[in-house]
């Protein structure tokens, strides 16, 4: 597997701004919009935004070995999914964000078990003070948040963690936008399920923020693969966070949504655990 960690960090960053404006759509939308619906759309609008690149490659592009694993992916993207879009409608747009995106603390754990890239020592230590920062940021019982909601939020990021993987796994012979297309393929089969017993029309404002969400989301997650086929898992995950930055300012500006000093404080200790994290893993070693 080749390393470019300044590649990967640069399609991180893409991704990151695409992914908080998608959850500002996701935000509104799901205030009219049943969850089962908000992902189903999410789905089928990257799959019909990807369908004229098939048409282009004559199917050439999606041919595979590999449909095992883009299925595991998507059963973990998917599940992830579902818990992130429930905790965006029910929390602040900033700490559905940071719950979710608490994912490079559990990478080093799935990647070791998963792809032998064995983390350093430091990132023990680190994930359990990552672990008291999302332990401030949710105070169950002591903060006006929905605990449930908290709880699926912070399971989001270890389905999250998870996918990101599976990506990892795959790029070594799939390239990016083939691992998108059979995520938004397999993902909106899996979606459509639910609409059978979930299904309710959208209104026009709704249907057109899901649309921009699905277009965002489609853009950043391209950007996103690519940086996880640029260097390993555990290093490209922290950057990740400037989605969270991005959307604190979207939740302030549009929702007045703020933080609290203790929120705060957990913010930052897990972004930092994170960055820690970064700096140990320079030089991962595989066994």
């Amino acid at each position: 597997m080749h390393h470019d960690l300044r590649r990967g960090a640069l399609h991180a960053l893409i991704s990151a701004t695409a992914f908080s404006a998608m959850g500002a759509c996701i935000k509104q939308a799901a205030q009219t919009t049943p969850n089962e619906l908000v992902v189903f759309v999410r789905c089928a609008v990257s799959l019909a935004i990807l369908l004229p690149w098939l048409t282009r490659r004559s199917g050439a592009g999606i041919r595979t070995a590999r449909l095992g694993g883009h299925l595991l992916r998507a059963g973990f993207g998917i599940a992830s999914m579902y818990a992130f879009f429930y905790a965006i409608a029910h929390l602040p747009l900033a700490e559905a964000m940071l719950l979710t995106y608490s994912m490079p603390l559990w990478i080093p754990f799935i990647a070791w078990i998963w792809l032998r890239e064995r983390p350093s020592p430091v990132v023990f230590p680190a994930a359990f003070l990552g672990l008291v920062g999302i332990g401030l940021i949710t105070r169950p019982g002591l903060h006006p948040v929905d605990p449930f909601a908290a709880l699926v939020g912070a399971a989001s990021g270890l389905l999250a963690a998870g996918a990101m993987v599976s990506i990892r796994r795959l790029t070594d012979t799939e390239p990016a936008t083939r691992v998108v297309f059979y995520f938004a393929l397999l993902g909106t089969a899996i979606a459509s399920v639910p609409l059978l017993w979930a299904w309710q029309p959208p209104s026009l404002p709704a249907l057109g923020l899901l649309a921009a969400a699905g277009t965002l989301a489609t853009f950043g997650q391209i950007h996103l693969t690519r940086a996880y086929s640029c260097a390993p898992a555990a290093l490209v995950g922290p950057f990740t966070y400037v989605t969270v930055l991005l959307a604190a300012g979207i939740g302030w500006l549009v929702w007045d949504e703020r933080l609290d000093h203790w929120s705060l404080l957990g913010a930052g200790l897990v972004i930092a655990t994170c960055l820690l994290v970064t700096l140990a893993g320079r030089k991962p070693s595989m066994r």
